[in-house]
C-alpha cells in the first residue's frame, strides 16, 4: 500500500513537472514571437517619423533647387513605394532605396550654400539622420529577436512545441544591395 502511494506521488510530481516544462516552453516561444512583433512595430514608428519629415525636406529643397526636381520627385515616389510595401523583404528593399535617395538629397543640399545655411534644412537633416541611426538600432534588435526565435523553433524540445503551435521561420531585415555599394556623388551644379 505504501509503495502504491509513493508511486502515485512520484507520478503526480512527474506529471506536474512535465506540465510545468511544457507551459514554460510554450510561454517562452510566445515571448520570442511577440518580441519580433514588438521589434517590427518599433521599426514602423521610426519609419513613420521619417516619412513625416521627408515632405518637409523636399518642400524646403524645392524652394532653392528648382532644377533638381528629378531627385526630389524620386524621393517622393520612393516614399510612396515604401509606405505601400508589405512584408519584411519588400519593406527593407523600399526603405533602402529611400535611404539612398535621401543621401542624394543631402548631397544636393551641400551644393547650394544658401540651402546649406538654411536652419530648417539643417534641422531636418539632423532629424532624419538621427532617425536613420535609431532605425539601424531597431533593425538590429529586430534581427536579434528573429534570430532567437528561429533558433528556438528548431531546437529540441522547443521545436516540438513550435510545430504544434504552427510557428514558422521568420525573415530577417536584410540590407539591400544598393546600400552595400559605395556612394559616388559628383555634383556639377551651377550655384544660385
Amino acid at each position: 500500500m505504501i509503495g502504491s502511494i509513493a508511486l502515485l506521488v512520484v507520478l503526480f510530481f512527474l506529471v506536474i513537472g512535465l506540465a510545468s516544462y511544457a507551459a514554460a516552453t510554450y510561454n517562452g516561444l510566445v515571448l520570442v514571437r511577440l518580441n519580433i512583433e514588438k521589434a517590427w512595430a518599433n521599426i514602423d514608428v521610426i519609419l513613420e517619423q521619417r516619412h513625416d519629415e521627408i515632405p518637409k525636406l523636399v518642400q524646403l529643397c524645392q524652394q532653392y533647387a528648382q532644377y533638381e526636381r528629378s531627385t526630389l520627385e524620386k524621393v517622393v515616389n520612393l516614399r510612396a513605394q515604401a509606405l505601400a510595401a508589405t512584408g519584411v523583404g519588400a519593406r527593407a528593399a523600399a526603405e533602402g532605396q529611400l535611404s539612398a535617395a535621401l543621401g542624394k538629397v543631402f548631397a544636393v543640399a551641400e551644393g547650394y550654400p544658401e540651402l546649406k545655411a538654411n536652419v530648417n534644412i539643417g534641422q531636418l537633416q539632423g532629424r532624419i539622420s538621427g532617425l536613420e541611426t535609431e532605425l539601424a538600432d531597431r533593425r538590429e534588435f529586430y534581427n536579434e529577436s528573429v534570430n532567437i526565435y528561429n533558433i528556438r523553433i528548431v531546437q529540441f524540445p522547443d521545436g516540438i512545441a513550435a510545430k504544434m503551435m504552427k510557428l514558422t521561420h521568420k525573415e530577417m531585415f536584410k540590407v539591400v544591395e544598393e546600400d552595400k555599394q559605395d556612394v559616388d556623388v559628383e555634383l556639377n551644379l551651377p550655384k544660385q
